[in-house]
């Protein structure tokens, strides 16, 4: 019996330490949650706190980036402005260089060809005067207007006056010389006006306005054409435009003289088409305006493919000034 006893009393000492070490387990497991739910929120807080600084930095780099960005911006465009000017000046000089080297090779003609052609020019003006002797009586006295054989009844002049780089690097005092003389021959007019090939008016405060003729206004127009360099397209053609739509009127007489070298345009037809449009004919029959024009072969070259522009330049003078009344005179030479 008490063998029996025994054995029936180690099973209660076994499942009360079992007991024993699941509680413990329990309570471990509880003291692990707790720990780890009083730890989390300030590991939370702590990663807030620092993700809102990393975002404040970021927008403050933004900021900076942009303002960087503007100032870049402003930069570039100062830039390009300045390129601009560069290539416009490139552009000029360009043009200062061919004409130079289309000076220099004209210096190269043989004098002999130059001697020959004054040569042939004297005998055909002696001929002519002979001729004109014979036909017309030694007592004849012109009963015209016309000096040269240019009209000269106007009472307003226009100059249009071609300033590119080939016209003032060569023949400018030429063309100095050859506005004193178209001035000569009108010793009083109503009006003058001066502007350039490309229609800019020497003095701009007499935009669309005469100018009016004096001495002392005629000295200052001499005196200012004798600097008198803005850019140019080395073409007659916006200036004529111009000065036909701001002056044209059918109770005034007025005449435009271009002085140039070369035509640098796309069609002749078309600037004769639009001119014929514009210069209208009057009660007469006449035009509104007459057109003259005085060529100067600054671009003379034994190469015909060197005198393109020149010669373009003539053929439009002569059928314009043909179509509007007016004389085209051809130099041989612009020094």
């Amino acid at each position: 019996m008490a063998r029996r006893r025994g054995r029936g009393r180690a099973p209660e000492e076994f499942s009360l330490s079992f007991l024993d070490v699941i509680c413990c387990g329990f309570g471990a497991i509880i003291l692990l949650l707790m720990i780890t739910k009083t730890a989390e929120p300030q590991i939370i807080e702590a990663s807030t706190v620092n993700l809102e600084g990393t975002l404040v930095e970021l927008q403050q780099q933004v900021f900076e980036i942009r303002g960087e960005t503007n100032i870049l911006n402003r930069d570039l465009n100062a830039k390009q402005e300045q390129l601009s000017e560069y290539e416009e000046r490139i552009a000029i000089l360009r043009g200062q260089m061919a004409s130079v080297k289309s000076r220099y090779d004209s210096l190269q003609v043989e004098t002999s060809s130059n001697s020959a052609i004054s040569g042939q020019l004297a005998v055909a003006k002696q001929a002519l005067t002979e001729e004109m002797k014979r036909l017309l009586g030694t007592q004849y006295q012109s009963k015209n207007q016309l000096i040269g054989g240019i009209p000269v009844d106007s009472e307003y002049i226009i100059f249009v006056i071609d300033t590119s780089g080939s016209m003032y690097s060569n023949a400018w005092d030429r063309v100095l010389e050859e506005v004193q003389a178209t001035l000569s021959i009108y010793p009083k007019v109503k009006g003058i006006q001066v502007m350039n090939d490309m229609g800019r008016y020497m003095f701009p405060s007499y935009r669309g306005r005469w100018i009016p003729d004096t001495p002392g206004r005629r000295d200052v127009i001499i005196k200012n054409l004798r600097n008198w360099n803005v850019f140019s397209n080395s073409s007659p053609v916006e200036g004529i435009e111009t000065a036909i739509r701001a002056f044209a009127a059918p109770d005034k007489k007025i005449s435009i003289y271009v002085f140039g070298d070369e035509f640098t345009g796309k069609s002749i037809s078309q600037v004769i088409d639009t001119v014929d449009r514009i210069n209208r004919v009057d009660a007469n029959g006449d035009r509104l305006v007459r057109i003259h024009a005085v060529g100067f072969p600054v671009l003379f070259d034994p190469r015909a493919s060197n005198q393109t522009t020149g010669v373009r330049f003539a053929a439009l003078m002569r059928e314009l000034t043909y179509r509007n009344g007016g004389t085209f005179v051809g130099l041989n030479d612009f020094r």
